[in-house]
């Protein structure tokens, strides 16, 4: 039970034979009065053509698994596990491939009208997003594990009518995301070569696909075939944040979203998300989401 979490994000589960190479594929998970939430998959890789989209409406997007390109007229991002993919309402874009196949993404959309009273409560100077993306910043770290596993149990019930506490939580999420990426103020877009996303994707790929080997930078390093100094320069330029930050929020992401859909004992989880030590991932987990791993399972369910 304990490697539920894992799976739901493993890259092997992104595509399977019903689903067609290339392929866009949405299920609703919830829709609530002036906002909706839909799980979307793709299955593109290198080999498939990117075509231009429009964003109808104000949306965020977490990508829970996978990595692809997204570009618009405001620059260029590499999207990663964790991170948020912003799209405000008449903007046109293009998501591609070009260095793996798949992703996953938990896709926000919010009607106008409801966006503005959003963009209002949070003080912007606008209802459009500064930036194309949000990386896994600590801020946004308890509001994607609750979509995270909120995602997770609506799978587990087959997709089925939720209760009312599910909408409520949905909302809650729906509205924090929403106002947080708002206020949001950093770095607008990245400037990088092909290869030097070719580079890191792959790096971001293995670390994903094993989150609980202990990465070292020496070994990361050179699978990216860089020095170590330009290595941690380059991830932190693509990604937002360095290797070892990298590493430490894809555990505690994967370890706060199996505490809120799975009985295990807390010990039990820190370790298979890859913590040797339970008094270091207690520190880590209360300087990541400000309070204690017990505390977070019973308020956060």
């Amino acid at each position: 039970m304990a490697k539920i979490a894992a799976k739901a994000d493993s890259i092997a589960r992104l595509s399977g034979p019903e689903q067609a190479a290339g392929a866009l594929s949405g299920r609703p998970l919830v829709d609530g009065q002036g906002w909706s939430v839909r799980e979307v998959l793709c299955t593109a890789g290198p080999k498939d053509r990117p075509f231009e989209e429009q964003h109808s409406s104000p949306g965020i997007a977490i990508v829970t698994a996978g990595t692809f390109q997204y570009r618009s007229s405001a620059g260029r991002e590499l999207m990663t596990p964790g991170s948020l993919m912003l799209g405000n309402s008449g903007q046109f874009y293009e998501c591609s491939h070009e260095h793996g196949i798949a992703d996953r993404c938990i896709s926000f959309s919010y009607d106008a009208k409801y966006f503005d009273g959003l963009a209002e409560e949070a003080g912007a100077c606008s209802a459009n997003f500064s930036a194309l993306r949000i990386p896994l910043v600590r801020d946004m770290s308890t509001a994607v594990a609750r979509a995270s596993a909120a995602a997770m149990r609506r799978a587990a019930s087959n997709y089925s009518s939720g209760t009312p506490h599910d909408w409520q939580l949905w909302e809650e999420i729906a509205i924090v995301l929403a106002i947080q990426a708002l206020q949001f103020k950093g770095q607008t877009s990245t400037v990088a070569s092909l290869a030097s996303e070719a580079r890191v994707t792959r790096i971001v790929r293995m670390i994903e696909g094993c989150p609980t080997k202990q990465h070292n930078l020496v070994e990361l390093a050179r699978e990216a075939r860089l020095s170590r100094y330009h290595f941690i320069r380059m991830f932190q330029q693509l990604t937002g944040l360095t290797p070892h930050q990298y590493v430490l929020r894809t555990r505690l992401r994967r370890a706060a979203t199996q505490m809120l859909i799975e009985p295990a004992r807390v010990l039990d989880i820190a370790l298979d998300c890859g913590f040797g030590d339970i008094s270091n991932f207690n520190h880590a987990f209360l300087a990541e989401f400000g309070t204690s791993p017990r505390s977070y399972r019973t308020t956060s369910r």
